[in-house]
């Protein structure tokens, strides 16, 4: 029930647009493995095996953390409207902090907002869909709006000490790099 492929299609990548949130997953070596749902306009595919996704500033920054120690990356959508499907993109990614020399090329692909953590420009070099006959359908209500006003209300500044109280390491201790360092 599921096919490989070795890169997107256009109809995948269609389908890829018209989802409204997405998965990742990363680890690192050792410790946890870290899956986030995401959502928002957050996401561009970029051609047959990259993508560009904008990371917004929130409670921890596992994913950041596991590519500087595993730079291994899966992100999956499956559809909860229409047709079932679901796929997945296994990969790399590159981590794009703001001091970064790609932001502005990034930023050019999703803008870049107050509560912009960083970007990750992800190649991937396998592509599986598979059926997705169990997820259930669902209705789309709308985005939820609070972590974006969240970030207008802290301003760059308030987002800059957040970072630094709440964005440095991951839950194992392994730095982010969200300084630069």
């Amino acid at each position: 029930m599921s096919d490989l492929y070795e890169a997107l299609s256009p109809e995948l990548t269609a389908f890829i647009a018209q989802q409204r949130m997405f998965f990742v997953a990363t680890a690192a070596a050792d410790g946890r493995v870290n899956l986030s749902p995401k959502g928002h306009d957050s996401l561009k595919v970029t051609g047959p095996n990259t993508l560009v996704w904008q990371n917004l500033t929130g409670s921890g920054n596992e994913t950041a953390a596991h590519l500087r120690d595993t730079n291994r990356m899966t992100l999956m959508w499956c559809s909860f409207e229409g047709s079932p499907q679901i796929l997945r993109v296994y990969g790399t990614a590159e981590t794009i902090h703001a001091h970064h020399p790609l932001w502005d090329e990034c930023a050019a692909v999703i803008p870049a907002t107050v509560g912009t953590r960083q970007f990750f420009r992800v190649r991937f070099d396998l592509v599986q869909t598979s059926c997705g006959y169990a997820v259930p359908l669902m209705d789309y209500q709308g985005d939820r709006e609070i972590l974006r006003k969240w970030a207008v209300k802290r301003g760059a500044s308030g987002i800059r000490e957040y970072w630094e109280e709440k964005n440095q390491v991951g839950l194992d201790g392994q730095p982010t790099g969200i300084f630069g360092e």
